[in-house]
């Protein structure tokens, strides 16, 4: 195996431990210690892997149940809009300042 390709699966592991680490329903939040408003952030925009990861771990959800209510919807609902509204609203208007 090449040295590039080594150091590829290295970083790709690690950035899936990355994100994987803080998924809803991981048990690390309580009623004592709600998600908040960053977590609902952080949430939101790994929320097409915790899906994924629902599939086959139950206990994982891609919404924490144990959160501080507004601000943690508040997060969340502004890390999906920026990580999937976003990028549609950048197309369109890179098509239309190249006239297509």
């Amino acid at each position: 195996m090449k040295p590039g390709t080594i150091f590829s699966l290295i970083v790709t592991g690690m950035i899936a431990f990355v994100l994987t680490s803080c998924v809803p329903g991981g048990g690390e939040f309580h009623n004592n210690s709600p998600a908040g408003f960053l977590f609902g952030i952080w949430h939101g925009w790994i929320a097409p892997i915790s899906l994924l990861i629902s599939f086959f771990n139950p206990s994982v959800r891609i919404y924490e149940i144990q959160n501080t209510g507004f601000w943690y919807d508040f997060g969340f609902y502004i890390a999906i809009i920026s990580g999937f509204g976003g990028i549609s609203l950048t197309r369109k208007k890179m098509k239309s300042t190249h006239g297509n």
